[in-house]
């Protein structure tokens, strides 16, 4: 209830009054509020609960959900073909959109909250802005103390928000049964055949309804398929359209009530209290999606999309519990940006929605090729469900796609500049992997001159990416130190498609003679990749691991570009700036800062 349903459990603040917005030109007449609130539930049966509850929640890697999981899976289909590609791009671009919707949800979600005090007197106007920075702000900084100690706060937070979510519009509809006429779909065409380019243009508004449906997907890991059907059947959507159908009947019987709905069909008397309550929910909301864009980081860089960034693990129970102060601060840049630059809910609702029905948009096309491929299941049954989704999809992300001119372009072009980086290093890797192994020794050949070599006591642990040569780092060191130790182990680290690799798996030693052994130590992309401790722990007994006596050799390359290019200049620059930013392998492996040896070397591109 707190983690998976923050986000989308605070669109009631927002999402129904957005539709009326006098730059749609809808008036709250009964025609018209009947035809949004029919659009608002029949989109959130459609795309919530079958797209995401139902059909999506069946793709899961491992147990894992959200968009790079989703990606896993279609890649594991395809197979390497000429498809491989396209989806690649798809998938990265999801995950960048994904940082656009984490700048914007903690904005209009608080902003939409605290523009409650104005209700009370308008005299609080001038103190909703500086009063949603100070909320902001608070959240960021607790950031780094991680979500364990609040997250036991959010559960009955959230529960108590959704239960006044529904007995407010049991309250109002109770007052105006008709209201619920609205369930019968053809109110929905009434609504296009009246004001057919109007109720197109409110499809933009109506996404806010369905702001957090992904979450659903992404958080399956944390808790399984059953306990988020069960909240969202049995609780969470109840309470949403019965709150959105209250507020509809308000409107219709006093349509000035649409300025802000949710909070007039609150007792005046209760008001400051809901408004406290709101602002929980909408902080909630907002941490949901700051430690998704934590989670989304970790795993683009487990999946090699991005170099190693600084991570600190915030709790010793439980190990997808992150904090990564760049992404962090950069975030909360954005967002004091977009609060100050927007100054208002209705402004920001205008940027909101294009990345969400972009991502929507591309998992629909993933889930199609994972349906038709993987699952296979009956090609006209998969397509025609596929058809419907990808319509639906379609029809949002072309009418948020007006919104472009009017902030919309803001989680448009963050997701270009991510999508920018994640390809940049994406490619530059695998250029750089193909270099090293086109230089790289072959083992038996090396071990041919071993004899001739001054063997020193100890174990040497040389990582590399290339498990078939003799790393740099070794050939590096013997140049210069002239020693080789008594005991070697090349060791490459892997991070596997998956979430998690059972322990008896993780593992692959073989001996190759001479002192050397060659290991392959794998890891699913959510887990923490402690190399010591997991060495130990699975080595046999006969190799020497004694931490006084093991030395860990890493290799630090520096990029030199020649007139061939394999990428354009810009981006041989981008991804020799990244390779310089990223975080030495000594905190991400969790090495022994004290057993450590860098060698470097000039590789040229």
């Amino acid at each position: 209830m707190g983690v998976v349903y923050g986000d989308i459990g605070t669109s009631p603040l927002y999402a129904f009054k957005e539709c009326f917005h006098q730059a749609h030109g809808l008036e709250p007449d009964r025609a018209e509020v009947f035809g949004v609130l029919s659009l608002i539930f029949w989109s959130v049966t459609l795309v919530v609960t079958l797209k995401y509850v139902v059909v999506m929640m069946r793709a899961d890697n491992r147990g894992e959900g959200g968009s790079l999981a989703l990606l896993s899976l279609a890649l594991r289909a395809t197979r390497n073909t000429s498809l491989s590609a396209g989806i690649v791009v798809l998938g990265i671009f999801a995950a960048a959109l994904f940082y656009g919707d984490s700048m914007l949800t903690p904005a209009i979600s608080v902003l939409s909250a605290v523009e409650g005090l104005s209700l009370l007197t308008p005299a609080l106007d001038d103190v909703v802005i500086p009063l949603t920075l100070v909320i902001l702000t608070g959240l960021f900084m607790i950031q780094r103390h991680g979500t364990a100690s609040v997250g036991r706060w959010f559960g009955p937070v959230m529960c108590a928000w959704f239960a006044l979510l529904a007995v407010l519009g049991i309250w109002h509809i109770a007052s105006m049964p008709s209201i619920l006429l609205a369930l019968y779909p053809g109110y929905i065409v009434a609504l296009f055949v009246q004001h057919p380019l109007v109720a197109f243009v409110a499809l933009g508004s109506i996404v806010l309804a369905l702001t957090g449906a992904e979450a659903l997907y992404a958080d399956m890991g944390h808790f399984g398929k059953r306990p988020i059907r069960i909240a969202w059947t049995a609780f969470v959507s109840p309470a949403l359209i019965l709150n959105y159908f209250g507020q509809g009947a308000l409107v219709l019987q006093d349509p000035t009530a649409i300025v802000n709905p949710l909070y007039r069909m609150v007792p005046e008397y209760l008001l400051l209290a809901v408004i406290i309550l709101a602002g929980l929910a909408t902080v909630i909301a907002s941490q949901a999606v700051i430690s998704g864009a934590f989670s989304v980081t970790r795993q683009a860089f487990q999946l090699k999309l991005l170099p190693r960034i600084s991570t600190v693990h915030t709790s010793v129970s439980e190990e997808g519990q992150v904090y990564i102060p760049f992404i962090n601060w950069t975030l909360f840049v954005a967002v004091v940006a977009l609060v100050l630059g927007f100054g208002e809910s209705s402004n920001l609702a205008a940027a909101y929605g294009v990345a969400v029905t972009g991502t929507m948009l591309i998992d629909s096309l993933l889930l199609t090729v994972v349906m038709l491929l993987s699952w296979r299941w009956n090609r006209y049954i998969a397509v025609a469900i596929a058809a419907l989704f990808i319509l639906v999809d379609t029809a949002f992300f072309t009418a948020n796609s007006l919104k472009l001119f009017h902030g919309g372009w803001f989680p448009l072009a963050i997701g270009v500049v991510i999508f920018t980086l994640l390809t940049t290093w994406r490619a530059g890797r695998q250029l750089l992997i193909e270099k090293l192994h086109e230089t790289a020794i072959p083992i038996d050949l090396f071990l041919k001159d071993l004899p001739a070599l001054q063997r020193v006591p100890g174990t040497a642990i040389f990582l590399t990416s290339n498990p078939n040569g003799i790393p740099p780092a070794l050939l590096h060191n013997l140049k210069h130190n002239k020693v080789v130790h008594e005991t070697i182990v090349l060791l490459t680290v892997r991070t596997l498609d998956r979430a998690s690799v059972d322990t008896s798996q993780r593992l692959r030693l073989s001996q190759l003679g001479e002192g050397f052994y060659r290991a392959e130590l794998d890891f699913g992309y959510l887990e923490d990749q402690n190399v010591p401790e997991n060495l130990v722990a699975l080595a046999p007994t006969n190799l020497p691991l004694d931490p006084m006596q093991t030395s860990y050799f890493l290799s630090r390359e520096t990029l030199l570009f020649s007139q061939k290019r394999e990428m354009a200049r810009w981006r041989d620059h981008l991804f020799s700036w990244m390779m310089r930013s990223a975080a030495t392998p000594l905190k991400t492996f969790h090495l022994p800062p004290n057993r450590v040896v860098e060698m470097g070397q000039q590789i040229s591109l």
